[in-house]
């Protein structure tokens, strides 16, 4: 599923127009991005939580040249589901 097939399913999912879904998920993203790159959490209920992780900047050999290179920081995002969804994953007829 792409972007706009999300949107238009979301759309009818939730009785609103194209231009609030947008402004929803863009709303959603902007707050996951700023909070994760803070290194804060947010929980969902019922779908997961977001969570960023900082990875500190290193050092790494290249093993074909041997020159050594520094790695900067850098904070990923990582998604652990709720046992709900997992729950109606398992139970939902596909």
């Amino acid at each position: 599923m792409d972007n706009k097939q999300l949107i238009t399913h979301l759309t009818q999912k939730l009785g609103r127009n194209r231009n609030d879904v947008n402004k929803l998920l863009d709303a959603l993203a902007s707050v996951v991005a700023e909070r994760c790159g803070e290194l804060d959490s947010i929980a969902v209920p019922g779908f997961g939580t977001f969570v960023g992780e900082k990875h500190n900047e290193r050092v790494v050999e290249d093993n074909v040249t041997g020159k050594r290179m520094l790695i900067p920081p850098r904070v990923d995002l990582r998604f652990k589901m709720s046992n709900v969804l997992k729950n109606r994953m398992k139970t939902e007829p596909k």
